[in-house]
């Protein structure tokens, strides 16, 4: 385990890097910047390591485009329709971004904000703890919340992330991390070419501003049906108005079979050999391909991240829960804690 400064803040704040892992294996490294996964090393069948996480070198984008980009997003991931928040008899209104939603918390999430972390070891597994203390009224959400998460790292290749939260007041809370990942390597081309399966049968289709329309329906027969593994590019190149209304691509929830913890999806890349299995706790998958990406963001190869430059598997809620009584509740009260469990399996085959 390492640790230093990345940057330094105008205000004097730094940024702290940790970088822990096994060097014949997987290692990782994580930002104090919004408690994010910067990169994670792993070998290919021959051995030969690559990053497989999208980022940039320059820190400055982590305050522009790149927000997101490995981040632990909150209070509350993905979208809530018009900033508007329902709880006990009052209408909350929330901080909104394009179009007049709430997207990740609002434009001053939990991915802006510098964590505070601390090194932790739980057996032969190693890694971070970071806290996050978030007031009442933060983005308009009510209750003062206290947000954790840690990450750990095993020896085997696993990437365990454990959220939890507590609050003074009833509040709403959905916590992922935002990264994007390219088993071929950071900047090494699209993900069109990987293998993806969705322990899934139902989807929630979107509207143009990808709120979800209403009840989840069956993948039967059309491009979400990724039960069994099926390649990015030659699902997103179906004619589904889905498909087209996200850009041209997958941006949608997956409503996972099964409760507990137990496997959502798992992702390889037949040429490099890589493959990573991710077990959640939580109900939903939210993938995203990356449609939007135009080359404006350099990563840390140098190369500019082109549309299909990564893919997101999003372990979260459903977006817009909180005006939707007929999904899995996000209600928080105090005395309660919020608990949800994430597990990348990275091995080769």
């Amino acid at each position: 385990m390492t640790q230093e400064t990345a940057a330094e803040l105008p205000d004097g704040r730094r940024i702290i890097r940790w970088t822990f892992g096994s060097p014949e294996g997987v290692t990782a490294e994580v930002l104090s910047r919004g408690a994010r996964l910067q990169a994670l090393h792993t070998p290919d069948r021959d051995g030969r390591c690559a990053n497989v996480v999208l980022g940039c070198e320059n820190t400055a984008d982590l305050f522009g485009e790149a927000a997101y980009f490995g981040a632990t997003v909150g209070r509350y991931a993905n979208r809530i329709a018009g900033g508007t928040l329902p709880l006990n008899g009052t209408t909350h209104r929330l901080a909104t971004q394009r179009g007049g939603h709430t997207l990740h918390g609002g434009p001053d999430g939990f991915a802006t904000r510098l964590w505070d972390g601390v090194p932790v070891r739980v057996g032969r597994r190693a890694g971070v703890r970071l806290r996050l203390d978030s007031p009442d009224g933060d983005q308009g959400f009510p209750g003062a919340l206290t947000a954790e998460v840690t990450y750990l790292l095993g020896p085997d290749g696993e990437l365990s992330l454990t959220y939890r939260a507590t609050t003074d007041a009833p509040t709403v809370v959905n916590l992922t991390n935002h990264m994007y990942l390219n088993l071929a390597g950071e900047g090494c081309g699209t993900v069109l070419g990987h293998l993806l399966r969705v322990e899934a049968a139902r989807y929630t289709p979107v509207d143009a501003d990808l709120i979800p329309l209403g009840p989840a329906e069956s993948v039967t027969g059309t491009p979400f049906d990724l039960r069994e593994a099926r390649t990015i590019g030659g699902r997103i190149t179906e004619e589904h108005p889905q498909i087209r209304r996200a850009g041209d691509g997958f941006d949608h929830n997956w409503v996972l079979d099964g409760t507990g913890l137990r496997r959502a999806a798992v992702l390889s890349h037949p040429d490099s050999g890589r493959r990573v299995e991710c077990l959640t706790t939580e109900p939903g998958l939210q993938v995203y391909t990356g449609n939007h990406f135009d080359g404006s963001l350099t990563g840390r190869s140098g190369r500019p991240y082109f549309a299909y430059a990564g893919i997101a598997l999003e372990t979260q809620h459903f977006p817009d829960s909180p005006n939707r009584p007929e999904y899995p509740s996000t209600l928080l009260r105090p005395g309660q804690e919020y608990r949800s469990t994430t597990v990348y399996r990275f091995s080769v085959e």
